[in-house]
């Protein structure tokens, strides 16, 4: 397995793939100041893993954005591995989908579908029947009971709740503790508890 990514998000995502016994034989970043990463040595820039033609892959940045912008350098052309923690609770009958990682104690019920380059943190618990878009963030602590949607590069922040039922837009910013109770567009930044929309996307 291949890391695309020298941060702190790719430091657990690190320690998740060797807790599962997964060999991590390169990591790659465009920090040219960086020599070491959690005892690996650097094995080069973005552009030069590309070159390398190197597989799998996990593209372990944090921000949804900059994911998506590295992923899809690589899309259709590598392989993108999964990195799911030995301590989360994942139903059998649920999917997870190529690029996502699932971080310590996270649970996803039955009958989820869990989309590409998605980060599931520590200790988040995604209910029965959820649909998650590629590239989101689903924070630590974060609660999202059944039937729960939310579409692609949204970012959950720590501690909040969805109840059940609620449909999440695209590239939307959920605050950190919000309580989520009504639908919310695509490209909205809600906040509080209740959930308020204090922002939109232009």
């Amino acid at each position: 397995m291949h890391l695309i990514g020298a941060s702190g998000h790719g430091k657990v995502i690190l320690d998740t793939l060797r807790k599962c016994g997964e060999n991590v034989v390169g990591i790659w970043d465009d920090n040219e100041k960086l020599h070491g990463f959690m005892g690996m040595p650097i094995s080069g820039s973005v552009d030069a893993c590309k070159r390398a033609g190197v597989n799998p892959l996990i593209v372990a940045i944090g921000n949804n954005a900059i994911r998506k912008k590295v992923a899809d350098q690589f899309d259709g052309k590598w392989l993108f591995g999964i990195a799911l923690h030995p301590s989360a609770a994942i139903s059998k009958e649920s999917w997870v989908n190529e690029g996502t990682v699932v971080m310590a104690n996270a649970t996803v019920n039955i009958a989820c579908i869990i989309g590409r380059h998605v980060i599931i943190n520590t200790n988040a618990s995604v209910d029965h029947d959820c649909i998650i878009g590629d590239y989101v963030h689903i924070s630590p602590q974060v609660g999202l009971a059944g039937n729960v949607k939310v579409g692609e590069g949204t970012h959950i922040g720590i501690g909040a709740s969805v109840i059940q039922g609620i449909k999440i837009g695209k590239w939307c910013t959920i605050g950190a503790g919000a309580v989520i109770i009504k639908d919310v567009p695509d490209g909205a930044t809600v906040v509080g508890n209740p959930g308020r929309i204090v922002k939109m996307k232009s």
